[in-house]
């Protein structure tokens, strides 16, 4: 009776919820990049305090709606359930803030361009079911997107055209696709567990924040910190405290978008947003960062998406029970939402 009882949500619902997630999703991407353009020697010190002011605001929810907030301490037992999972998550997480320090944002999609076919591959290893012929030609159209956004006429650096982008954030958007998708593979243990979504949003950022802590120290980031403050004046460290609070308070909402939007939208309303966000995207690195756009980047954002759409009307056709959404762009959303991907797969 009660399912009977349920509206479906409205088209103005729908599209607010999707502006809603488009705008936090485009607000971490830029913001995160204008903080690692100004102070790229933190990464750790930049994560930390996203994570951190993520356990704080739940806490401070907590406190003003305990029933819809609850934020428990989580015992030891829970800590090592969810240990393993967390530290896989919290790798993908650096890798990824780490190419999006090396690399421009237009090439920044690219350079992650190959999470749809590597979280297709360790699935089907993981669940020993070999995927279906359309998912792997899905796989192969994004990998084609792939390999023409990293050859050597657009593997440049808007900057320096003459310079190459180096090696390296191609490598880390490489490593942290391939752990982000062990990450939505191992994370179907979390989803199948009945704990409350905020508390294990809860759970998870306290748990993120446990394992950045030794990290900020090895990587001598203090000391990097007190020189930003002690040179206050050249406006480096507001751009850098002020945009992790941005970020951190964004990547809180954009969980919560990303919640919503599997709520109240389709996987394909979903995915296309995710295109349009794409589109835009591209266009505002060049206003804000002034990227360049080569015809290869252009066609490999394009050809990626259109693989990502593929696979995602696939699976929206085999069932439109129980959708998932495939984290494509956002590490921040990955933590809430990526676990869901290897139930499709599975199938």
């Amino acid at each position: 009776m009660a399912l009977e009882d349920k509206k479906p949500p409205t088209r103005l619902e729908v599209a607010g919820v999707v502006a809603f997630y488009m705008f936090a999703a485009l607000v971490m991407v830029f913001v995160n990049k204008a903080v690692l353009n100004s102070a790229p020697d933190l990464p750790f010190s930049l994560l930390f305090i996203q994570v951190l002011l993520a356990v704080v605001l739940l806490r401070i929810a907590a406190v003003f709606h305990p029933q819809r907030f609850r934020t428990e301490p989580f015992t030891f037992e829970e800590a090592r359930i969810i240990f393993p999972v967390n530290a896989v998550g919290i790798g993908g997480l650096v890798f990824n803030t780490f190419c999006l320090r090396d690399v421009d944002a237009t090439f920044f999609q690219i350079a992650r361009g190959l999470l749809l076919p590597i979280t297709i591959f360790v699935s089907a290893i993981m669940t020993r079911k070999a995927p279906r012929r359309n998912v792997n030609l899905a796989a192969a159209i994004v990998s084609i997107g792939f390999m023409i956004g990293v050859s050597p006429s657009s593997n440049f650096n808007s900057r320096n055209p003459f310079q190459s982008v180096a090696n390296t954030g191609l490598i880390y958007g490489i490593s942290s696709s391939f752990l982000t998708a062990i990450h939505a593979v191992m994370g179907k243990t979390q989803v199948s567990r009945k704990v409350p979504i905020v508390q294990l949003a809860y759970n998870n950022n306290l748990l993120c924040s446990c394992l950045l802590l030794p990290f900020v120290f090895m990587n001598g980031e203090l000391s990097k910190l007190r020189d930003l403050m002690m040179n206050a004046e050249n406006g480096e460290f507001r751009v850098f405290f002020t945009g992790a609070l941005v970020t951190g308070v964004f990547g809180l909402f954009l969980s919560l978008a990303g919640l919503l939007s599997i709520k109240v939208t389709s996987p394909v309303t979903h995915m296309f947003s995710g295109a349009a966000r794409s589109v835009l995207q591209t266009g505002l690195g060049v206003l804000i960062f002034g990227d360049i756009v080569t015809m290869h980047r252009l066609a490999s954002v394009g050809i990626i998406t259109a693989g990502t759409l593929y696979f995602t009307w696939i699976q929206n056709s085999r069932s439109n029970a129980n959708a998932t959404i495939l984290p494509i762009h956002t590490p921040k959303e990955e933590r809430f939402s990526d676990a869901r991907i290897s139930e499709k797969l599975g199938r």
